[in-house]
C-alpha cells in the first residue's frame, strides 16, 4: 500500500473537489483546501521516495506498473509542480466563476494520469496513463473566462485534435512493435528489441511512430504546432500547467523508453537527435519574434525540449540525471515567469511586452522572479537553467556528440536573446503613468519560494543530483 500511496492521495484530492462541486463553495475556501491537499501529497510522495530508495524496484497490476526510486522522484516533481501551480493561480481569475471546483478536479485528474505515467512500463498501460492526463486538459483549456468565447474555445479544439492525431500514430506504431515483438511488457522487449533493430529496421519505423504521443506531450518536433496557439487561448494559469507538467511526464518516459532500448547514436537515436535540433532551431527562431509572452513561451518550451532530448540521447547515468535536474528546474524557472504574468493580469488578461514596462517600479518582487525565471532559461549563473545546460553538454561531450553540442551552444546564445528582451522590458520606464502592483502576502512568499528555488539548486546542485543519479541507476 505504501507504493501506491501518491496515487491514492491524488485519487482522493479529486474525489474531494468532485464532491465540492455538486455544491457553491468560494474561491478562497477552494483555493485553501486545494493548497493543503496539495501540499498533503508532496509529503506523501516524499516519504513514498525515502521508502523506495531502501527497497528493491516493485511492480504491480500484473507488472504493468513499476515502482522504484526513478518513478518515485517524478512523482515528487509532478506533485510539487501541482502545489506550485495551485498556489500561483490564487482566486483562478482566468476561469469561470461557477466551474472552479470542477477545475481543481480535472487539473488534479491531469497530474493523476502523469503520475501513473511515471512507473507505467507495459504499452497498453501508458496509453491509458497518457489519455487520462490529456482528457482533463481537453475540458479545461475552454472553461477560461473571456468575452467572445473565441480564442479558449480555438485552442481547446486544437489541442484535442493534435492529440487525438498523437494517439491514433502511437497506437499504430505499437500495433508495429507489437505484431514483430509479440508483447506488450517493456521488460520483455528489451530482450528481443536490439536484435530486433539490427535484422528488422521496420521496428524503427513502429519505435518513431509510438513516441508521437510522447513528442505531443513534451511539444517537440514534428508534434509541437499546438503549443502557440493553446498556449495563447488558455487562461493563464491553465496554460503554466500545460507549459510545465506534461512535459515532466513525458520526460520520465522517454528516459525509461531510452534505457530499455539501451541503443547508440547510429540507430534510433540519430533520428531522435534530428527531432532535437529542429525542435531548438524551429522554437528559438521563432520565439524571436513574439511580442505575446505567452506565444514567447510556448515556442521556448520547444527549445527546450530540443535540449533536454539531448541529454536523454546520451543514454547513461550523467545524461539521464541531467535530464531529471533540468526538467524539474524548468519547471520552477516557467512558472516563475507564469507568476509574473499572472499577477500582472488583473482579469485574467494576455500580457505582452508592452505590459512589462514600469515592473521594476511597480513591483520589484515581479521584477526580480522575471529576471532569475529569464536569466535561468537562458543559462546565465548561478542559476539553475545554467548548471542544468552545463551536465547536459558534459553528458553529450562524454558520448562524443560534438556537433549535438555545438549546436545545442549555439541555440543556447539565440535563445538569451529573447530572455533578455523580457528582462529588458520589465526595466523600462513606461510612457503612460502606471499604478503600483498590489500583491498579497501569500503571493510574496510564493516568489521567494520561486526565487529560493531557482538560486538554490543552481548553487547547491550536489544534492538534487544525487538523487537523480541514483534514480537513473535504477533504469540502467
Amino acid at each position: 500500500m505504501s507504493l501506491f500511496l501518491p496515487e491514492l492521495a491524488l485519487i482522493s484530492m479529486a474525489l474531494v473537489f468532485f464532491f465540492m462541486s455538486l455544491g457553491k463553495p468560494k474561491s478562497s475556501f477552494l483555493q485553501g483546501v486545494a493548497l493543503a491537499q496539495a501540499a498533503i501529497v508532496v509529503f506523501i510522495a516524499l516519504f513514498a521516495f525515502k521508502f523506495s530508495c531502501n527497497q528493491p524496484a516493485q511492480t504491480m497490476f500484473y507488472d504493468a506498473y513499476r515502482v522504484d526510486a526513478f518513478s518515485q522522484l517524478f512523482k515528487i516533481i509532478l506533485t510539487f509542480g501541482l502545489f506550485l501551480v495551485i498556489y500561483l493561480g490564487a482566486g483562478l481569475k482566468g476561469i469561470t466563476d461557477n466551474l472552479k471546483a470542477e477545475y481543481y478536479m480535472f487539473m488534479t485528474l491531469s497530474v493523476l494520469g502523469l503520475v501513473f505515467l511515471s512507473s507505467a512500463v507495459e504499452l497498453l498501460t501508458i496509453v491509458i496513463s497518457l489519455e487520462i492526463s490529456s482528457f482533463a486538459l481537453y475540458v479545461i483549456i475552454p472553461f477560461r473566462f473571456q468575452k467572445g468565447y473565441r480564442k479558449q474555445m480555438e485552442a481547446g479544439i486544437k489541442y484535442v485534435m493534435f492529440g487525438a492525431m498523437a494517439t491514433g500514430i502511437s497506437l499504430y506504431g505499437m500495433s508495429y512493435i507489437y505484431g514483430m515483438a509479440h508483447t506488450t511488457y517493456l521488460n520483455e522487449l528489451v530482450q528481443v528489441l536490439p536484435g530486433m533493430l539490427k535484422h528488422q529496421p521496420a521496428i524503427i519505423i513502429g519505435l518513431i511512430l509510438m513516441m508521437a504521443s510522447f513528442f505531443y506531450k513534451l511539444a517537440m518536433f514534428p508534434m509541437h504546432f499546438w503549443a502557440p496557439d493553446v498556449y495563447e487561448g488558455s487562461s493563464n494559469e491553465t496554460a503554466g500547467f500545460i507549459a510545465t507538467l506534461p512535459k515532466v511526464g513525458a520526460v520520465a518516459l522517454l528516459i525509461r523508453l531510452v534505457a530499455l532500448a539501451g541503443i547508440e547514436i547510429n540507430q534510433i537515436t540519430g533520428i531522435l537527435a534530428i527531432f532535437a535540433i529542429l525542435s531548438m532551431v524551429v522554437g528559438n527562431l521563432s520565439a524571436l519574434v513574439q511580442d505575446d509572452l505567452k506565444r514567447l513561451l510556448a515556442y521556448s518550451s520547444i527549445a527546450h525540449a530540443g535540449y533536454v532530448m539531448v541529454a536523454i540521447l546520451c543514454v547513461n547515468t550523467l545524461g539521464f540525471s541531467a535530464a531529471i535536474y533540468y526538467i524539474a528546474g524548468y519547471l520552477v524557472m516557467n512558472l516563475a515567469c507564469f507568476y509574473v504574468i499572472y499577477n500582472i493580469s488583473p482579469k485574467g488578461e494576455n500580457v505582452t511586452f508592452a505590459d512589462l514596462k514600469g515592473l521594476y517600479k511597480n513591483s520589484p518582487m515581479l521584477a526580480l522572479t522575471l529576471v532569475l525565471g529569464a536569466f535561468g532559461m537562458a543559462g546565465i549563473p548561478p542559476t539553475v537553467g545554467f548548471f542544468g545546460k552545463f551536465f547536459i553538454f558534459t553528458a553529450a561531450i562524454e558520448k562524443s556528440l560534438y556537433a549535438i553540442v555545438i549546436l545545442t551552444v549555439i541555440n543556447a546564445g539565440i535563445s538569451a536573446f529573447y530572455y533578455l528582451k523580457m528582462v529588458r522590458a520589465a526595466f523600462m520606464t513606461s510612457d503612460e503613468e502606471s499604478s503600483v502592483i498590489q500583491m498579497d502576502l501569500s503571493a510574496y512568499i510564493l516568489g521567494l519560494i520561486l526565487i529560493v528555488t531557482i538560486l538554490g539548486i543552481g548553487i547547491f546542485p550536489q544534492t538534487f543530483m544525487h538523487y537523480a543519479e541514483m534514480a537513473a541507476g535504477t533504469i540502467l
